[in-house]
């Protein structure tokens, strides 16, 4: 039996973001496929390494979100997973808002 890791529910978000790895400035194009309160998935063909630290914008429905966050696991031809930062508080309340619509649908 799997055990459920996640510390937080993560819905299905499909959204256009932009990750850049702030040694390099190297601005990578991706799409979220998941959101969490403390984390995302980024489909993207490109891959970083668990441990690097990205500067992350996602844009959803007029609306944007920036951040810090660290690669938590990356599935190589697939995308990574981000653990999101400390958030700020106005970009951690558009995640809730984000979320409830979400989990309303």
């Amino acid at each position: 039996m799997d055990i459920e890791r996640r510390r937080a529910p993560r819905y299905q978000l499909l959204a256009d973001a932009e990750i850049v790895s702030p040694p390099s400035h190297v601005s990578l194009k991706a799409r979220t496929s998941d959101l969490s309160l403390v984390g995302c998935f980024m489909n993207t063909n490109y891959s970083l390494t668990p441990g690097t630290e990205i500067q992350l914008t996602i844009k959803y429905e007029g609306a944007t979100f920036t951040g810090i966050g660290t690669v938590a696991r990356s599935e190589p031809s697939m995308g990574f997973g981000i653990s999101f930062g400390n958030v700020k508080e106005a970009q951690q309340m558009l995640l809730r808002k984000w979320l409830q619509e979400l989990a309303m649908r």
